[in-house]
């Protein structure tokens, strides 16, 4: 069984920096792609960024390329991701899950999610 838990999230002003963490437990982390997600409310869960196995390959959606970092540490069996230059569209809770491979955006292609951390941006 697989556990991931984000924290991180909290509030901020706009243009300033957040960076969530998402931590798994299990033996077999380092073999799985990993992303983030975001759903606002009365909206779809949406791609945030992924990154692969090794961390050498990573992918943004188009609206946080520049301001978002995705990052992974597999000796403690961790994801980030640093976020700057935030806006108020980016208020929503952010969930890391585990992927069935790296690059898919679409949450059906993820197996196990953390609970999710709230991100809010005042303007």
């Amino acid at each position: 069984q697989v556990q991931l838990v984000e924290s991180g999230g909290g509030l901020v002003q706009a243009g300033g920096s957040l960076r969530l963490s998402c931590a798994a437990s299990g033996r077999t982390f380092s073999s799985y792609a990993m992303g983030w997600f975001r759903q606002a409310p009365g909206k779809e869960r949406e791609f945030v960024a992924a990154i692969s196995w090794s961390g050498s390959g990573t992918s943004y959606e188009d609206s946080v390329k520049g301001r978002f970092t995705i990052s992974r540490d597999n000796a403690k069996n961790t994801v980030y991701l640093q976020m700057n230059s935030l806006k108020p569209e980016d208020t929503a809770a952010y969930y890391c899950a585990r992927a069935t491979y790296y690059g898919n955006t679409d949450p059906r292609k993820y197996d196990y999610w953390g609970q999710g951390t709230q991100v809010t941006v005042s303007s």
